[in-house]
């Protein structure tokens, strides 16, 4: 399993505000320049995440981001669930788009979703604080 860049910089984003003070405001462009990463890339992935309930945005001058929970409140798991856009590991997978003249009688799907839900089971299992185990280490690295 292989997550979109989309999720990484979800996760980095979420990892970033996780080294600031509960109540601070952070930039996409402190962001942004914290990972070197297109700042367009994350105004979208910051938008995604406000919808999705895992940070407060505030617009305006002197507006931000902060996180929407405590990081121990917020499950890795779910993170990757609500930012990836699918997981249809093989083609078979979306049942709309399948064309694999084998699927009725092929094993791969099971083991591939086996493999799937035990991945995301495995996520399930830490949350963002557990991420953040070095934080003092991140905040010198990340300059927050």
């Amino acid at each position: 399993m292989r997550l979109t860049m989309y999720t990484d910089f979800s996760l980095r984003v979420l990892i970033y505000l996780g080294t600031k003070e509960p109540d601070k405001l952070t930039t996409i462009q402190e962001i942004s320049e914290a990972y070197s990463i297109s700042k367009n890339h994350l105004t979208k992935v910051t938008f995604e995440l406000g919808k999705a309930g895992f940070i407060h945005t505030v617009r305006g001058r002197g507006g931000g981001i902060r996180l929407a929970d405590l990081p121990q409140n917020i499950n890795v798991g779910t993170v990757v669930r609500k930012m990836e856009d699918d997981f249809h590991l093989v083609e078979c997978f979306d049942p709309t788009t399948n064309r694999c003249p084998i699927s009725p009688v092929c094993g791969l799907r099971g083991v591939l979703g086996k493999a799937l839900h035990a991945y995301l089971a495995v996520l399930d299992e830490y949350t963002l604080e557990d991420l953040m185990f070095n934080k003092e280490g991140l905040r010198e690295i990340l300059k927050t």
